[in-house]
């Protein structure tokens, strides 16, 4: 790759687009660069980084979509993933009262293409995308309402239409009943407001695709559908001027269904990607509103509340019980227990005291304490766990990036043997030169049947079915293709792995007391916490049938553990500080035991009646049944299995041990599970990223696919291409096989869409003449290859409604 030494864009070198100036060659990213530096009296510095020459670059170049009108307002998709954090387009404003920066829209495929108003790539035609946080929902909206109004009349109208062309096909004689022309005016009249309303942005895409010379799919299906409905008007309204070798039972065959059909199926398309970017921008409001939109911020020894985007670095604000915390900063009065499990993905709290940092989003539990602000507005933690998801999703490359790849070689070739069937027909019949006219219509209207239309979207709503059925929730066809390539399997250990919340999974007792005793009396007490610990101990003495009995003199040691009164005695439950701070002794019986349940990735929790130490229970996250067999299938499948867990060194080695998992990492954050599978990718893999958390929400948006577990939270489950509604990741085999399987379906559809299309371009194009005057466009012929291949096409994605998976 080399630098674009106007913009700064990374160029591939094997580009046209370069000179020779100084010994030097320059490479550039479109023609609009390389005259501006050819014009230059000297070589410009790399990328507009001056004042001056942002500005000039402003004043020269307003933002617009296309690429080869545009310089300083694009970059490359480089920029989006390295190098320092940009503050101007990107800057993210957590809380509603922020001030937003200009929108500015691009394309997921071609990030160089930016303009500061929604519209179409010129490129692919993919609807841009907000480039800015947070995305601007409301524009999405409209355009999927728009979009889903065209599809309901467009197929609504495209079903009459079918089934007046197609029933004589299967037997129904509707033209005797209506007659053969009342049936085709018929058609026209419904086939009109498809091609001229609801076709309505193909046909523009089209013509914008020819226009800058990026031909894609909106050009074949622009071409294909109008040329079928114009030929098929001219056919129905001049009918005298064809050959009469193209009459069949005194009239011309129309295609009116052909073009009908293709935008319908199209716009379907359009819907289900739209539908999928509003998820992705729901994910992202999901995460906005983790900030609270106001702070209680002490200015002039004055407590107020002011809005989120008013509190700046060094201010001192106070948080109290049951809030969230505003902005990132490090505690400099009082003391609490702060819910972290946005960000770890723990379910255990962690005690905060003078000097300790605090993450914006998380949320205060017990004690009031006050803080600094370190990091506000984009520069919080939380802001870039949002500018990671954002650009991680951008970043996807849709399917339909192979499609217009092809869609690039097969337009041209297409128009070419239409060209060259014109130009052979008026050399080779010069007295009949209306047969050169009809036949290279003819060679347009097959290159765009309906077998290809319904190629892809047949196995894929058969596939996504039969996931659903198996609960597993496929939220775009990009995810079930990439799911066939996964070789590498990153998973969260909490909630994953394992229930996601804390158990009580040992008691050690000394002499003199039971363990079912222990227990009782520890629940007694924790009964009056609402700490997660505190919850395990009781439930498991619900369970075991344990009579709970009240507590007196209750008291809560904040980071500390509890203290009461149960039956007269003195029961103190936490951890040994706070036994030993209550004058307890007898330590030496337990701490060997506690010290080894701790090693075990435990958490352990001390209990004393009266004056001595009574024994120890401990807490961890237990594994779901279903893991370990999962596991095993996984790598069956030829997978590798990596954990990254924000839990501590001990507790994920003790469960990779038990699971047989040879690779994780340990104490990692969310910008650092982001990374993992960023360098993965990088590597060459093909990366499915499994988690349920928030703090899982970057690297499941960055992984090729991700996945998500129903069990988890609504912002995870936004981010993933793949949601298993049981939390259960067996769930993830049935949704690898279901890939495979389909993406083969896929094939199999494209081998006999592609066929028969091989075999109708040439018919259409007139080789068979010489054998047989009559075997030119018969419409006889090209019925019986389109519903043929159809069905072939419907019969086979069926028979993914019957495969076996997990």
């Amino acid at each position: 790759m080399a630098t674009d030494p106007i913009c700064g864009m990374q160029v591939n070198e094997e580009t046209g687009l370069s000179i020779d100036r100084d010994g030097k060659r320059y490479y550039f990213c479109s023609d609009r660069c390389r005259q501006r530096f050819l014009t230059a009296q000297q070589p410009p510095a790399v990328g507009c980084s001056t004042p001056q020459a942002r500005s000039n670059a402003s004043a020269e170049n307003p933002p617009v979509a296309v690429e080869k009108e545009s310089c300083c307002s694009h970059r490359s998709p480089a920029d989006h993933s390295n190098g320092p954090r940009q503050q101007s387009a990107h800057h993210v404003a957590i809380g509603p009262g922020a001030s937003l920066p200009t929108a500015v829209y691009t394309c997921p495929m071609h990030p160089e293409i930016r303009q500061a108003a929604p519209g179409n790539c010129p490129k692919c035609g993919m609807a841009l995308e907000p480039e800015n946080l947070p995305a601007a929902g409301g524009a999405g909206q409209e355009e999927l309402a728009e979009m889903a109004r065209r599809l309901w009349v467009a197929a609504v109208l495209a079903s009459v239409v079918w089934l007046l062309a197609m029933a004589p096909m299967f037997g129904l004689p509707v033209d005797r009943w209506l007659g053969a022309v009342a049936s085709a005016w018929l058609q026209l009249v419904l086939c009109t407001p498809v091609v001229v309303w609801a076709g309505a942005p193909f046909f523009h895409r089209a013509w914008q695709s020819l226009r800058t010379g990026n031909l894609n799919m909106f050009t074949l299906i622009a071409i294909g559908t109008g040329t079928a409905y114009v030929y098929s008007l001219f056919a129905l309204l001049l009918p005298g001027w064809l050959p009469n070798s193209l009459q069949h039972g005194g009239h011309v065959e129309v295609y009116f269904e052909a073009a009908a059909v293709i935008i319908a199926l199209v716009l379907l398309g359009q819907v289900l990607e739209l539908r999928a970017r509003q998820r992705t921008s729901s994910a992202i409001q999901q995460l906005l509103s983790l900030a609270p939109p106001t702070a209680r911020v002490v200015r002039d020894g004055q407590e107020q509340e002011v809005p989120l985007a008013a509190v700046r670095q060094s201010d001192t604000l106070r948080v109290r019980p049951g809030e969230k915390i505003p902005v990132d900063g490090h505690l400099i009065d009082g003391q609490s227990v702060v819910d972290e499990s946005m960000l770890t993905g723990e379910p255990l709290p962690v005690g905060k005291r003078p000097g300790d940092v605090v993450i914006s989003g998380t949320v205060n539990q017990t004690g009031s304490f006050l803080f600094v602000a370190d990091h506000v507005g984009s520069e919080t933690v939380l802001a870039r766990i949002v500018d990671l998801v954002a650009r991680a999703q951008r970043s996807r490359a849709p399917i339909q990036r192979l499609a217009d790849r092809v869609a690039g070689y097969f337009v041209p070739a297409v128009l070419a043997i239409a060209a060259l069937t014109f130009v052979s027909w008026l050399v080779l019949k010069p007295d009949e030169p209306a047969l050169a006219l009809v036949n290279a219509v003819a060679v347009l209207i097959i290159a765009c049947p309906c077998a290809l239309g319904l190629a892809t979207p047949m196995s894929i709503m058969v596939g996504v079915g039969r996931g659903a059925r198996e609960g597993v929730l496929i939220k775009d066809a990009a995810s079930l293709e990439t799911l066939e390539r996964v070789d590498t399997l990153v998973v969260d250990k909490t909630g994953t792995l394992t229930a996601g919340r804390p158990a009580l999974t040992t008691s050690r007792q000394i002499d003199g007391i039971s363990a079912d005793e222990l227990l009782r009396l520890a629940a007694s007490v924790e009964q009056y916490s609402e700490h997660p610990l505190a919850r395990a101990v009781v439930v498991a003495a619900r369970d075991r049938h344990l009579h709970i009995d009240s507590a007196q003199d209750f008291q809560s040691v904040t980071g500390g553990g509890v203290v009461g009164r149960v039956d007269g005695k003195l029961v103190v439950v936490g951890q040994r500080s706070l036994l030993e701070k209550r004058g307890l002794d007898n330590f030496a019986a337990i701490d060997g035991t506690a010290s080894d349940l701790a090693e075990q990735g435990q958490t352990v929790i001390y209990v004393g009646v009266e004056r001595q130490a009574a024994g120890v229970l401990t807490v961890s996250d237990p594994l779901k049944p279903t893991t370990p067999e999962a596991l095993a299938a996984l790598r069956g499948l030829g997978l590798t299995v990596i954990m990254l867990t924000g839990d501590n060194e001990a507790t994920a080695r003790s469960v990779a041990s038990q699971l047989g998992i040879e690779k994780f990492t340990a104490s990692v954050r969310p910008e650092d599970k982001h990374r993992e599978v960023e360098a993965l990718r990088a590597a060459g893999r093909q990366v499915a990223m499994a988690g349920d958390g928030i703090n899982d929400a970057p690297a499941l948006a960055a992984a090729n696919v991700g996945i998500a577990m129903g069990t988890g939270t609504d912002v995870a489950m936004e981010s993933a291409g793949v949601t298993l509604v049981k939390g259960d990741l067996r769930g993830i085999v049935k949704a690898i096989e279901l890939s495979r399987h389909t993406m083969r379906n896929i094939r199999q559809n494209l081998f006999f869409a592609f066929v028969y299309n091989a075999l109708g371009i040439p018919i259409a194009a007139g080789v068979l003449y010489p054998f047989s005057h009559h075997l030119l466009l018969n419409p006889m012929i090209a019925a019986a290859a389109m519903s043929l291949s159809s069905v072939s096409v419907v019969t086979n994605a069926l028979r993914l409604r019957s495969v076996r998976l997990g």
